[in-house]
């Protein structure tokens, strides 16, 4: 199971309780402050117990209010009176309490008459993490640790076969985050780099963030991009990168708090990060807190009951899918929360949700034809490139070509426009599809298929574009726009280099629909994909078929921006206003089994990415070549169709 990022204690058991990530339920590190309230929040203090910190609603609050009781013996959250409420039994932690005394505490609450015994319940043990702490993850004492949790787990097991329950009870054995190796060698210091800096505070560790010493006064005001740029790039094989914390993977959900520090430090799986070394605590033993995607932050899920499925291992899910789950099992409606409700429904018995798409809500436009006269562009195409001569005859398709355009483009159907107000039509070209949008001048997304024996011409497309007569033409759609710009250009969604066998799709490519605006740093990044990538994986996989587009979330909420929202943040360029995307999504589906082609798949395989779309790609460095590898940073668990589709 995949923890949440930072791979730390409470973050974690808050979010399995709440199916919320970090930056929604505040409880964003062991270690937090807050510059609205002033405060600081540790596992040591007595500021834990204030239910300020604590958002979203656990799943105890979620049973109370539909009528169930329940029970928490220790339970990151459950000793605070969260909207006034306590569990119907709780425990204050107490790590001195012997893990048999827990034990016995739960089968007894199991023996309480029936209008007082609770219907879930929570049990926490320290270990292995204790002694993974103190010993290592690799060490006799963390065996030794699991063989008495293993033991506790058959003390669970034994009492409630004693009282007839073990059969008729649901259980989760979970853990919050895996543990790695710490070393004293595998430590980076900032003061290596900034010399003795006074003004500063960094929560150290391996997801190191960085404050400062002045707040709430400077804590928005603080120079934290001067310090990206003096922390960036400066040395060969690096193992940090400083952020802003928006600039982040958007798979780490790991921005949209003011209890997130604006300057987060992303560390190399085994490395640590301080000011200085008086600042950490020792560096031995063991750690956690890494990225969430590292195979040593793994953490565990068994599910036993008459609820699931007996014997069945399932690929690795995030723990922010378990509170739906839970809430399944106890026949309770979940709260709303990050999780999508029945994407574990393949580990039940007899799911009791079904999960279904949303619905659309704004009808697609047409996108006739028209007798507009052809404007001039400004570009220049090389004589190799043909162009559309008789536009009507090529692209007017019939509804039987478009029926076959789209079997082999949108093999698993079309996004939906989830957002209203919006305005939207299909473009058919006959070797891509587009949903293009007259609200924001381009393509929502862009969908077409690579078989494995295409290939891609090595002929140089840029400064060459087509009017396409079914779209009102703009400034941006012209050559001219871009010329003279020194970070903005534009990219092509559908390659044109995509030679599958016919002169004419490189103009269908070439269409002013196809294009988006682009800044040139972040077109290394995308050719690179494009040029490259692309016929690797079709290689590898048989075919896949790519769907992508631009994402606009300027206040990096993880969702798309309104169209209020996008005017405000519009850019004047050459007195035009102008959409730039904050990212790009590039979602790549194949066949499990790839004896067969995407237009036949029986099980699908999802690759999805979001690029942070910026003028300067700093953190690739400039001596460092952008790869297969630098790219799965940004590789997403699942694509999260809120941050594409308007």
């Amino acid at each position: 199971m995949r923890p949440v990022y930072p791979t730390k204690t409470f973050p974690n058991h808050y979010s399995i309780v709440t199916g919320l990530y970090p930056e929604s339920h505040g409880i964003i590190d062991n270690k937090i402050y807050d510059p609205k309230m002033n405060a600081y929040f540790a596992l040591k203090s007595t500021e834990k117990f204030n239910p300020e910190w604590y958002k979203g609603e656990p799943i105890w609050l979620t049973a109370k209010y539909q009528g169930l009781k329940t029970g928490t013996f220790f339970w990151p959250g459950s000793d605070v009176k969260i909207n006034g409420i306590f569990p119907d039994m709780y425990k204050i932690y107490n790590g001195s309490v012997p893990f048999e005394e827990r034990i016995l505490a739960v089968l007894k609450w199991l023996q309480l008459p029936q209008d007082e015994r609770p219907h879930f319940y929570t049990l926490y043990l320290e270990e292995p993490d204790s002694s993974g702490h103190s010993y290592g993850p690799v060490s006799s004492e963390v065996i030794r640790a699991l063989q008495r949790v293993d033991d506790m787990v058959g003390m669970l097991m034994d009492g409630l076969k004693e009282l007839n329950l073990h059969r008729c009870l649901n259980l989760i054995l979970i853990s919050d985050h895996g543990m790695e190796q710490g070393s004293c060698k595998k430590y980076v210091y900032l003061n290596k780099y900034l010399g003795d800096i006074k003004n500063v505070k960094v929560v150290y560790g391996p997801a190191a963030r960085l404050r400062p010493s002045d707040v709430p006064d400077k804590y928005y005001s603080f120079n934290y991009e001067g310090i990206v740029r003096n922390l960036s790039c400066q040395e060969p094989n690096q193992h940090f990168k400083p952020y802003l914390k928006h600039f982040l993977p958007k798979r780490l959900h790991f921005a949209k708090s003011d209890r997130i520090e604006p300057l987060i430090f992303y560390l190399d799986p085994q490395w640590q990060l301080a000011l200085n070394p008086s600042e950490r605590k020792y560096c031995g033993g063991g750690f956690h807190g890494s990225d969430n995607a590292f195979l040593n932050m793994q953490a565990l899920f068994i599910g036993y009951g008459p609820g699931f499925k007996h014997g069945t291992e399932v690929d690795s899910f995030e723990n922010i899918e378990v509170y739906n789950l839970m809430c399944d099992l106890l026949n309770l409606t979940p709260a709303p929360n990050n999780g999508t409700h029945g994407s574990l429904n393949h580990l039940l018995k007899n799911p009791v949700y079904t999960p279904r798409h949303p619905k659309e809500v704004r009808s697609l436009v047409q996108c006739p034809f028209t007798r507009t006269p052809r404007e001039n562009l400004d570009c220049s195409c090389a004589p190799s490139i043909l162009p559309i001569v008789d536009f009507q005859t090529q692209l007017n398709l019939s509804m039987a070509e478009e029926k076959i355009v789209k079997r082999g483009t949108l093999p698993y159907g079309r996004p939906r426009i989830l957002q209203k107000n919006s305005t939207v039509c299909l473009l058919y070209q006959h070797q891509f599809v587009s949903g293009y949008s007259h609200d924001i001048l381009m393509p929502l997304w862009t969908s077409y298929t690579v078989n494995r024996n295409d290939s891609f011409s090595a002929e140089d497309f840029s400064n060459c574009l087509y009017q396409d007569l079914r779209i009102p033409v703009s400034p941006v759609h012209k050559c001219s726009f871009y010329k003279n710009n020194a970070k903005l250009s534009y990219g092509f969604l559908s390659p044109p280099q995509l030679n599958k066998g016919s002169s004419q799709v490189y103009s269908e490519a070439l269409l002013t629909t196809n294009i988006v605006p682009m800044y040139q740093s972040f077109q290394v990044i995308w050719h690179y994909f494009h040029d490259t990538l692309l016929q690797k994986y079709a290689e590898e996989r048989n075919g896949i078929n790519v769907v992508s587009g631009p994402v606009f979330d300027s206040d990096y909420d993880g969702r798309y921006d309104s169209l209020e929202t996008l005017k405000q943040n519009s850019r004047n360029i050459r007195n035009q206003e102008i959409l730039i995307p904050t990212h790009f999504f590039i979602v790549l589906t194949s066949c499990k089994n790839t004896s067969q082609t995407p237009s036949q798949c029986e099980n699908l395989d999802t690759l999805a990415f979001i690029l942070p779309h910026r003028t300067d790609n700093s953190e690739s460095c400039a001596y460092l070549v952008f790869d297969r590898d630098a790219l799965q940073l940004y590789l997403e668990r699942y694509m999260h169709p809120e941050l594409a589709l308007t």
